[in-house]
């Protein structure tokens, strides 16, 4: 099964916080699973990093791609396709990130690895 990592999600797998659901741990860690991640992942670590918001990261954006391959994680790019229905969707969420991980979740018919419950209004099937 592919399953579309969120960003805390991704951060909290590669810094093994305890935050990550037992759910979540299994899924990744079964070998049998694909696991992704957007490269709309990487684009909002490095923005938080630079603000200050995310210093958790830091060491993940440094080799970010090199790091991915160890752990068996695939890099899921943006399409334009990804780009139109991220900027179609409806509804008040204003998240450019999380609404980009929505849509490629939809595009792609992935679960979403995810604790954030305002995922659920958008028709994506989240796994927590």
């Amino acid at each position: 099964m592919r399953l579309l990592l969120d960003t805390h999600t991704l951060i909290w797998w590669m810094t093994s916080d305890r935050q990550l659901s037992k759910t979540a741990h299994a899924l990744i860690e079964q070998k049998s699973n694909l696991a992704l991640v957007s490269a709309a992942s990487a684009w909002e670590m490095a923005t938080k990093v630079r603000l200050g918001r995310l210093p958790a990261a830091a060491g993940l954006i440094q080799d970010f791609v090199i790091q991915l391959s160890w752990a068996h994680i695939e890099i899921l790019d943006v399409t334009a396709d990804h780009g139109i229905r991220a900027g179609s969707l409806p509804g008040p969420h204003k998240d450019p990130f999380d609404r980009m991980l929505i849509a490629q979740a939809l595009a792609e018919n992935v679960p979403i690895l995810s604790n954030d419950q305002a995922l659920d209004g958008y028709g994506v099937t989240r796994v927590w």
